[in-house]
């Protein structure tokens, strides 16, 4: 059994306590909280009607199949929207200081097809803490014919996987969608759900329960409801979750799976070089932080450093406190990547694609 991660000793305590006091006078100077504001409650609601909207639709209004298609595709839209905006912030414990808030919101991931309690997991326990830690991070663990980390092992056919990458990428939802029974289960055996055995059974109630009403809804009420045959309400289904497939991927891989940020390996004992705060600057990067339209729809993860610093600070405040943050990396001399437009970024997780497709090291 490989000996658990643990990391080093802060080196630089100094810029810790000045990046966050510093974060801290903004919002005691401005008089505001680091959680929900009116415009993200505005933008809660949005989110959601564009994935229920289309829905009532197509299950109200008779249309040629088309355009039922074109409306799941909107869907797809919303699913991401939610993911990304919604559910995020609130499995964070930033949507609200309520946490009684933050649990129901946080639940608009089952209604999207997916469930909290495994996003919680995944990314929570394991992405946010061990980030582009190879065999800690699922997010660059090696998945079918990808490879996202230097450490894993390379395939002959990786060199082409900057051409098929954006297949799987499509995946990513629907994986979530059919694969949250077994990764529960999977969670369980690796001892990481540290819960009673009566309340693991009663989440696994809940997640059967959860999973059987959404596909009771999303599947079955335009069956009952409307003329689309099984087939066309399949097609439908599979097209909203490969577009939200596809934002979701690319979105995360943009944040981590690009030039600068490093990926960081555990020594024979376990040890990582880096404190958990060294660890976070290391290994993310912003993107397209002046584009406000996508900072507003991806739910400010394109200011992927600053989430990654104050995972529980609303991400509507994160432009604003992005300023202090880079300023006080640069006096402390502690990295911060960035890419200042959102082609920047993508062209440079295809380079990273190439280079992982080959690169040994």
């Amino acid at each position: 059994m490989l000996p658990p991660v643990t990391f080093a000793k802060e080196r630089n305590p100094d810029f810790k306590k000045a990046l966050r006091s510093r974060v801290n006078q903004y919002f005691s100077d401005k008089g505001i909280s680091k959680h929900h504001t009116p415009g993200m409650l505005t933008k809660t609601v949005v989110m959601l009607l564009i994935y229920f909207i289309p829905f009532i639709a197509i299950l109200s209004i008779n249309m040629p199949v088309w355009m039922a298609m074109v409306l799941f595709l909107i869907m797809g839209v919303g699913i991401a929207g939610i993911g990304m905006s919604v559910m995020h912030d609130a499995n964070h414990a930033g949507y609200s200081r309520n946490q009684k808030v933050n649990r129901w919101v946080g639940l608009t991931m089952n209604l999207i097809g997916a469930d909290a309690y495994n996003w919680k997991i995944k990314h929570n326990k394991l992405h946010h803490v061990f980030t582009n830690v190879y065999g800690k991070d699922e997010d660059i663990n090696t998945r079918v014919v990808l490879r996202f980390a230097y450490a894993s092992p390379l395939k002959k056919y990786h060199k082409y996987q900057y051409l098929y990458a954006w297949f799987f990428y499509a995946l990513m939802s629907l994986s979530m969608v059919f694969g949250d029974i077994t990764k529960r289960m999977n969670y369980r055996k690796r001892g990481i759900t540290n819960i009673s055995v009566r309340a693991y059974r009663r989440s696994m109630v809940w997640l059967v329960v959860s999973k059987i009403l959404y596909f009771a809804m999303i599947i079955g009420l335009p069956l009952v409801l409307t003329s689309l045959l099984w087939w066309q309400v399949l097609l439908g289904f599979t097209i909203m979750h490969l577009c939200a497939g596809v934002i979701l991927s690319l979105i995360f891989q943009m944040a981590h799976v690009v030039e600068g940020p490093e990926q960081l390996i555990p020594d024979e004992n376990g040890k990582l070089p880096d404190s958990l705060l060294a660890l976070q600057l290391k290994s993310t990067s912003d993107f397209s932080r002046n584009n406000k339209l996508l900072s507003w729809f991806v739910g400010g993860l394109n200011f992927q450093v600053e989430h990654h610093l104050f995972p529980r600070i609303c991400h509507v405040h994160y432009p604003a406190i992005s300023k202090i943050v880079e300023a006080t990396t640069r006096e402390f001399d502690m990295p911060y990547y960035v890419h200042d437009r959102f082609a920047d970024a993508f062209r440079s997780h295809v380079r990273t694609l190439k280079r992982l497709g080959w690169h040994k090291v």
